[in-house]
């Protein structure tokens, strides 16, 4: 029996795949893994059912050290994004069968634009979500705190743009006062989204203690600007109780996070400038209003002022007229008091001229009547009369001149005496 050895039987493979696939084709793919190593660029490429997001193709691809280092910084400078896991990209592939390696697909050429459509419509797809949930412009409706000086910053803590921002707050011309709180956060590479919603969560759970967020990069390259544009975080920002500034530091594209936020200005210093600039109008409005009172309070003392001297000016004819009205009044007073004395007195006169004549019969009834009361008084006073009493048979008992009523009134040896209708009788108690 005839048989190949496996050296053989890939050589074969390899000559049937470089007669079968002898040109380059334009391939598009999402890249699911990536590693570079020696400055060969190695991809895992897949493709996925839109319905499920499952894979239904993949193949391994490889980008020699040559290509590589002009293809990256091309496609970095193209589209402003690294390129990463997750991202759909066009690529130009050559088959290539190698004995000992296998089969790999060769990368010798990418195109920047694709992915730049692809980015947009992501994009635009995220963007579409958010003004569906309606939220794109929540945090847009928060008022800035007249008085915004507790800030909240989430940045890197060695970033020179976080230096820039402290710098400019603390050396601004009037002397207003900031207080800043760091919240230390990855602002380049993997993970720039889940650092940012964490610090996000932190400040959340105590909110009160600030009156805004300022997210703030300080420069960077443009290929890093990819972690802000995600769905996750751009809703937390949209949603987040405090207003939120973003000074990425990157003035050519805006990002979604930009978009959602509160207010988006370039960089770390325009922000501060910014927060200063909003504390100086209050305080410019608070001096006018201060001014305006005291201008108001000037007018009206001065119109009081004027209108009390008009008073004062007043007083004399005011009195003088107020002393006329009281003598008229004075004068129909005694006038009407002079009437109604007259009209009293001749009241009165017929009331005493009635009296003197009913006085005489009253006078006569009351003295009859108080005769036959005298009388009546004079035979019960006539009645009691002592003398009376005894010539009636009855005695009185004196004791030292006092009528003797009790016994017990007198002791042995007391002289009492007895008086009779014919005299008296003098006795010693035994």
């Amino acid at each position: 029996m005839q048989h190949l050895s496996l050296f053989e039987l890939n050589n074969l493979v390899r000559q049937t795949i470089d007669l079968g696939l002898p040109r380059a084709y334009w391939v598009e793919a999402e890249v699911a893994e990536m590693r570079e190593n020696s400055g060969h660029c190695y991809m895992e490429l897949i493709e996925k059912d839109p319905r499920y997001n499952t894979p239904i193709a993949r193949a391994s691809a490889k980008c020699w050290r040559q290509t590589w280092g002009a293809v990256k910084p091309y496609f970095e400078r193209e589209t402003g994004q690294h390129l990463r896991t997750g991202m759909k990209i066009l690529v130009e592939v050559t088959a290539q069968f190698h004995e000992a390696y296998g089969f790999s697909w060769i990368i010798t050429d990418i195109d920047p634009q694709f992915s730049l459509g692809d980015m947009a419509r992501r994009r635009q797809e995220i963007i579409r979500r958010l003004k569906e949930e309606g939220v794109f412009d929540l945090n847009k409706q928060l008022p800035l705190p007249l008085f915004t000086q507790r800030i909240a910053v989430i940045s890197s803590e060695t970033a020179a743009g976080y230096g820039d921002f402290l710098s400019q707050l603390a050396n601004n011309s009037y002397g207003y006062h900031f207080k800043v709180t760091l919240f230390p956060t990855i602002m380049q590479g993997e993970g720039i989204e889940k650092s940012i919603i964490k610090a996000l969560d932190i400040i959340n759970d105590n909110y009160d203690d600030y009156d805004c967020v300022v997210i703030t990069r300080g420069g960077g390259a443009t290929s890093d600007m990819s972690g802000f544009d995600t769905l996750e975080l751009a809703e937390n920002v949209a949603n987040f109780p405090l207003p939120v500034i973003t000074g990425i530091g990157h003035d050519r594209d805006e990002c979604i996070l930009d978009m959602v936020s509160h207010t988006r200005v370039k960089t770390p210093t325009a922000a501060a400038t910014l927060l200063i600039d909003h504390l100086h109008a209050i305080d410019m409005r608070i001096n006018d209003y201060s001014q305006r009172l005291a201008n108001c309070a000037t007018r009206i003392m001065d119109t009081e002022r004027q209108r009390l001297q008009r008073l004062t000016d007043r007083i004399p004819t005011m009195m003088t007229m107020a002393t006329e009205r009281q003598k008229a009044r004075l004068d129909i007073i005694n006038e009407r008091l002079s009437r109604h004395a007259i009209l009293a007195i001749s009241t009165q006169r017929e009331r005493v001229a009635q009296l003197e004549q009913r006085m005489p019969p009253a006078i006569e009834h009351t003295l009859l009547t108080a005769r036959h009361q005298l009388e009546m008084l004079q035979n019960r006073t006539a009645n009691l009369d002592p003398q009376q009493l005894l010539k009636r048979g009855y005695s009185i008992t004196l004791h030292n001149g006092k009528a003797l009523t009790d016994p017990s009134q007198v002791r042995r040896g007391d002289i009492i005496e007895t008086r009779l209708k014919e005299g008296i009788i003098r006795s010693t108690i035994n």
